[in-house]
C-alpha cells in the first residue's frame, strides 16, 4: 500500500500545469501503413486495425478502394481512369476525391499528370513477405490560411494542428522524389549508400527532414526514478542513455507542445522493476496502474493524448516485460509507437508502428572499443558462450557444444579464454535468442568486425524498415541449427567479406556517443519515430 501511494504521489508531482481544455476534440486519424515504411522499401506485411477512430491504408489491386468505417484498402493505382469508394451507398470518382481533399488540406491540383506521384514495392522481405503499393503523393499547397481572390470569401482558418500536417505532406513528397529518383545530397559527415540500405536516397532524405523540422515534446509531469531516467550501466543501458538524451535537451526536444509532432512518455518500466515490483509477491498490477495513471494525468492536463487516441505517442523500453505491460492500456498497445527491445511479434510487436530498441550491454556506460582483426586472422568458424536461457538456446548446445572445433559453443566459458577475443577470432558471431528475441550479441558482433548469425522467431532487426539485414548478416531459423554448419561453410570466401565489410559500414548506426553524432544510434531511433510519425495523419474537424 505504500509504495502504491507512493507511486501516485510520483505521478501527480508535477512541475508542469499546463491545463487541458475543456473538451477534447473529434478527430478521425489515417494511419497510412507503409507510406514511409514504402518510402524506404519497409519488407513486412500490413494489416488490420480494429479501432475505429483508427483507418489503414494497405494494398490490393486495381486502385478500388473497400470502404468501413474502421478500415480503408487501397490498391495499385494507375492515373488514369476513375477511383471509386465502395459502402454505405454511393460511389465517388476522382475529381470528387480530389474536391474533398482539396477542401480538407487546402491543396492544389493541376490536370497534368506531373502532380501526381506513384510509387510501387514488391521486394521480398526479411521474412519472405512482400509488400506492393503504390501511394499517392500529394502536391503541397503554400497558400494556406491566404484569402482567396473574388466573392468566394476568405478561407478557412487552420489550426497549429493542420499546419503540421500539411508540412508532413510536403515532406513524405520530397522523400518520395528522392526514393523515386534514387539522388543524393552531398554531406561531408556521412553519405549513405549499398546494399545495406533498401533505399540509400529515400533514407538519407528523410533523415535530412528529420533534422530540419521533427520536433518531440517530453511530459515533464512524474519524478525519479519511475520517470525521466533508468538505467545506464546495464543490458538496459540504451535505454537508460536515451532517457538522458532527451532530458537534457537536443534540438529535436521542444518545450512548445503546439509545435510538436511527437510526444515522449518517459516512464521506465525498467526502474518500476527496481523500485515498485515485490519479488515476493510477483504482482505486476502496480506497473499497470502506474502506467494507467500517468496517462490519464496527461490526457486531462494537455490534448494531445486524446486528440490522436496516442498515435502520436512514444515510449521507450528494454525491459523484456514491455511489451506486456503497455496491454493494460488499449491505446498505448494497439495505437502508440512503443520502442522495445523486445519486438517480438508473437506477442503483438507492430513493425509498421513500433520500433526495435537495439540491445546494447554498456557495463561502465561507456563505449569500449571498435574495430577487430581482418578476416584473414580469424581462424573459428563460429563463436558462441551464453547460458540455457529460452527454447532456443538448449537445441544450440545440444547440437553443437563440444561437438566441433569449427564450432566454438559454450555455456561457460573457460576461464582462460576471454570473451571478446573469441569474437575476435571468430568469422561468425551466433546470436540466438534466450528468453526474449532481442540479444546484446548483434550489436556487439557488428562492433568487433564479426558477422552475427541471428537465431530467432518473431524478432524484427533494429532499422529494418531502412536496414537490409540479409546483406551484412546471417539470419537463421532455429529449425536450420542442426545444418548450421554446412550454412556458414556454404557462403563464399567473397561473399563473406562482404558481409563483413557492410558489417563495419553499418555500425555507425548502432555506436553509443557521448554527445550524440548524426547517423549514430541515437538519432536512428529518433529517425524511427520520425518515420512512424510520418505514417499517421490526425485530422481536425
Amino acid at each position: 500500500m505504500a509504495k502504491s501511494s507512493k507511486v501516485r504521489q510520483l505521478i501527480l508531482s508535477s512541475s508542469s500545469t499546463c491545463c487541458a481544455s475543456s473538451a477534447a476534440q473529434c478527430l478521425s486519424i489515417a494511419l497510412s501503413v507503409g507510406l514511409l515504411s514504402l518510402i524506404l522499401l519497409f519488407e513486412l506485411a500490413t494489416h488490420s486495425n480494429s479501432t475505429a477512430n483508427l483507418t489503414r491504408i494497405s494494398s490490393s489491386s486495381d486502385f478500388n478502394a473497400s470502404y468501413t468505417s474502421s478500415s480503408i484498402s487501397v490498391s495499385s493505382a494507375t492515373i488514369n481512369g476513375s477511383i471509386t469508394v465502395k459502402g454505405d451507398d454511393y460511389n465517388v470518382n476522382v475529381s470528387t476525391i480530389l474536391e474533398i481533399m482539396r477542401d480538407h488540406y487546402d491543396l492544389d491540383y493541376d490536370d497534368e499528370m506531373d502532380n501526381f506521384h506513384y510509387l510501387q514495392v514488391d521486394r521480398k522481405g526479411l521474412n519472405n513477405s512482400s509488400l506492393h503499393v503504390e501511394h499517392q503523393i500529394i502536391k503541397y499547397d503554400e497558400s494556406v490560411n491566404k484569402s482567396t481572390n473574388g466573392s468566394s470569401g476568405p478561407r478557412k482558418e487552420y489550426t497549429k494542428l493542420d499546419r503540421i500536417e500539411l508540412g508532413l505532406t510536403q515532406t513524405r513528397a520530397v522523400i518520395g522524389k528522392a526514393a523515386r529518383h534514387r539522388t543524393h545530397m552531398p554531406d561531408p559527415d556521412y553519405t549513405p549508400q549499398g546494399p545495406i540500405y533498401w533505399n540509400a536516397a529515400a533514407f538519407q532524405r528523410s533523415y535530412l527532414e528529420m533534422e530540419k523540422s521533427f520536433k518531440v515534446f517530453v511530459y515533464e509531469e512524474g519524478e525519479p526514478p519511475l520517470f525521466h531516467t533508468s538505467h545506464c550501466k546495464s543490458i538496459y543501458a540504451i535505454e537508460g542513455i536515451f532517457f538522458s538524451l532527451m532530458e537534457t535537451g537536443n534540438k529535436f526536444r521542444t518545450k512548445n507542445h503546439d509545435e510538436a509532432h511527437a510526444f515522449f512518455l518517459p516512464f521506465s518500466i525498467a526502474m518500476m522493476v527496481r523500485y515498485i515490483f515485490d519479488e515476493k509477491v510477483r504482482d505486476s498490477s502496480p506497473f499497470d496502474r502506474t502506467i494507467n495513471d500517468y496517462i490519464n494525468l496527461v490526457g486531462e492536463r494537455y490534448p494531445y493524448w486524446n486528440r490522436s487516441e496516442g498515435a502520436d505517442h512514444f515510449m521507450v523500453s528494454c525491459h523484456d516485460w514491455g511489451p506486456h505491460e503497455s496491454k493494460f492500456n488499449s491505446f498505448l498497445f494497439k495505437n502508440s509507437i512503443r520502442v522495445l527491445c523486445n519486438a517480438n511479434t508473437s506477442e503483438g510487436f507492430r513493425p509498421e508502428k513500433d520500433v526495435t530498441l537495439p540491445e546494447i550491454l554498456l557495463h561502465t556506460g561507456k563505449m569500449g572499443p571498435i574495430g577487430g582483426p581482418s578476416p584473414r586472422h580469424r581462424p573459428i568458424l563460429a563463436f558462441f558462450a551464453g547460458g540455457l536461457h529460452g527454447p532456443i538456446r538448449p537445441i544450440l548446445l545440444k547440437h553443437w557444444k563440444d561437438k566441433d572445433k569449427d564450432m566454438q559453443v559454450y555455456e561457460y566459458l573457460p576461464k582462460d579464454k576471454s570473451y571478446d577475443e573469441m569474437m575476435k577470432k571468430s568469422k561468425f558471431c551466433l546470436c540466438p535468442s534466450g528468453y526474449e528475441v532481442a540479444s546484446p550479441r548483434v550489436a556487439e558482433a557488428l562492433y568487433i568486425g564479426c558477422v552475427p548469425v541471428l537465431i530467432s522467431e518473431g524478432y524484427v532487426p533494429p532499422f529494418s524498415d531502412v536496414l537490409n539485414w540479409n546483406a551484412f548478416s546471417i539470419i537463421v531459423p532455429p529449425s536450420d541449427i542442426p545444418n548450421l554448419k554446412n550454412i556458414l561453410m556454404s557462403i563464399s570466401q567473397r561473399r563473406y567479406l562482404s558481409f563483413q565489410k557492410r558489417g563495419q559500414q553499418v555500425r555507425t548506426h548502432f555506436i553509443v556517443n557521448s554527445p550524440p553524432k548524426r547517423y549514430d544510434v541515437f538519432h536512428m531511433l529518433l529517425h524511427s519515430v520520425w518515420l512512424r510519425r510520418l505514417n499517421v495523419r490526425i485530422r481536425s474537424h
